[in-house]
């Protein structure tokens, strides 16, 4: 066997092993971004914990059949890059949108979440939830709220008897 196809299998065992891990697999079409946004692109990912990366369609495709994985196969054309995460869903489905917002030459292809192909459309819903971080938060002060109003009550009865 070539060396070349060695590579090849190797490339393919890595995005399997990205993909395998990942809560949401994000495809976005690149094409028109410069080194230096692309840099800052990557930059963001790694901030979040999330994986950016460009590999050939073909063995994207070969890596996410074995895994059953199967977007539809116009998506994996063209200039495609991909976004992995492993402990947060929202994550690359979040920055690869607002990538779009910004830099207005990227596009979301789609995502994978939950064992289904998500379109564009939706995975900017998906993108649209908070953080799981901010999700808490709004809880606690959904729970806390009967509590505080009885407290704020009491304490205005009790400075009018006083």
């Amino acid at each position: 066997m070539s060396a070349n196809f060695e590579n090849k299998k190797l490339v393919v065992e890595e995005i399997k092993n990205h993909a395998r891990d990942a809560k949401n697999v994000v495809l976005v079409d690149y094409k028109g971004l410069t080194v230096a946004q692309v840099t800052e692109l990557r930059k963001a990912f790694r901030e979040a914990g999330a994986t950016f990366k460009v590999y050939k369609n073909r063995l994207m495709k070969i890596a996410f059949e074995e895994l059953g994985i199967k977007f539809d196969s116009n998506l994996l054309e063209g200039t495609t890059a991909v976004a992995f995460h492993n402990e947060d869903a929202i994550v690359p489905a979040k920055i690869a949108v607002d990538g779009e917002a910004k830099y207005k030459v990227i596009k979301v292809k789609a995502c994978w979440f939950d064992g289904k192909q998500l379109d564009a459309t939706a995975t900017k819903k998906l993108a649209a939830i908070p953080s799981k971080e901010i999700l808490v938060a709004q809880l606690l002060g959904m729970l806390t709220m009967p509590m505080r109003g009885l407290a704020v009550a009491l304490k205005q009865i009790a400075e009018k008897q006083a």
